[in-house]
């Protein structure tokens, strides 16, 4: 083979290797089996007629030849990609919000569509993030929201994942609920509540852990397995029917017959994060990473007030309180 027909797949196989210097790290990047990248690597080294990696039992190093071509092959990829994109349109990017409804989701949503009014960002509301994020994982779904910190460590590994915002989290009560009367709701003056957060519901077991880490010490109780509501009619009926508080973020919908109000002293926070999967690559992607951050900026999500309540197995920002 001439030098002039190689593969982009063996130059994008150098580059992976040539910056990772590890070809195991880089395999998984190209979502290879690291056999098949060192034979890429090695027809690569063939067809250039040179060595282009030392590699010993210890560290894997570029040879001169190597460091030379390694700025070469990045600009053919460019050249690749550029032509690629000329060509292909952006296909529709399925976004989760987890409910069609107010959501710190949806306000990421709107400003990424302002930002990026040619991509088509289309919702979908997968409730929950552990399903939502096994969905994207499979290539069924592209992005979603939630508590990534929540989710397994093998499922949570296979995706990239952004801070947007520290969640207050607020309580769903009966409208004749004694502390609905109240402004805002103290954290231990749900003790002796049995509190609904999902459990027994698969999709949501991140957010069921989060409420179990805030109940545990305080008295209250995790209510047991309910039918998923969908809708509000149906919500209200199971609400109607079960009597129990709920624990909801501040920015959850308005519910016929209860009432929302903030939890405090301390105010309880939800880390979001937006994932997606890892080595993913999209001009809605980048609209929403970039609506995510400015919305950040401008209402200072990621600025915990003091005092308050994180889950302690959180990855970034504040710790526990």
């Amino acid at each position: 083979m001439n030098p002039r027909d190689v593969d982009a797949r063996l130059l994008r196989g150098f580059v992976a290797a040539a910056e990772e210097l590890h070809f195991t790290r880089a395999a998984a990047r190209l979502y290879l089996a690291q056999q098949a990248l060192s034979r890429d690597v090695r027809r690569l080294e063939e067809v250039l007629g040179t060595a282009l990696f030392v590699r010993t039992t210890r560290a894997v190093e570029l040879t001169a030849d190597g460091m030379r071509l390694l700025p070469l092959a990045r600009r053919v990829l460019a050249a690749h990609e550029d032509l690629a994109a000329a060509f292909t349109a952006p296909r529709v990017l399925l976004v989760d919000l987890n409910t069609d409804g107010p959501s710190t989701g949806r306000r990421v949503l709107e400003r990424a569509r302002e930002l990026a009014p040619d991509c088509e960002l289309m919702a979908r509301f997968e409730s929950g993030l552990t399903h939502a994020a096994a969905e994207i994982a499979a290539g069924r779904l592209d992005v979603a929201f939630g508590y990534a910190d929540g989710l397994a460590p093998g499922l949570r590994a296979r995706l990239a994942q952004a801070p947007v915002r520290y969640e207050p989290l607020a309580v769903l009560l009966p409208e004749g609920h004694p502390l609905a009367a109240e402004d805002a709701v103290r954290v231990d003056a749900l003790a002796g509540e049995t509190v609904y957060a999902g459990a027994g519901n698969p999709r949501t077991v991140e957010w069921t852990e989060l409420a179990r880490e805030l109940f545990a010490g305080r008295g209250i109780e995790m209510a047991p397995p309910a039918p998923v509501a969908v809708g509000k009619e149906e919500f209200r009926r199971v609400m109607a029917k079960t009597g129990h508080p709920v624990l909801v973020t501040v920015d959850f919908l308005d519910m016929p017959g209860c009432v929302k109000r903030p939890l405090t002293d301390p105010v309880p926070l939800s880390p979001l994060s937006m994932v997606w999967r890892r080595g993913f690559d999209h001009p809605g992607l980048d609209a929403l990473r970039a609506a995510a951050a400015a919305l950040a900026a401008e209402h200072g999500w990621l600025g915990p007030p003091p005092g308050s309540w994180v889950p302690a197995r959180l990855t970034h920002g504040a710790g526990a309180g």
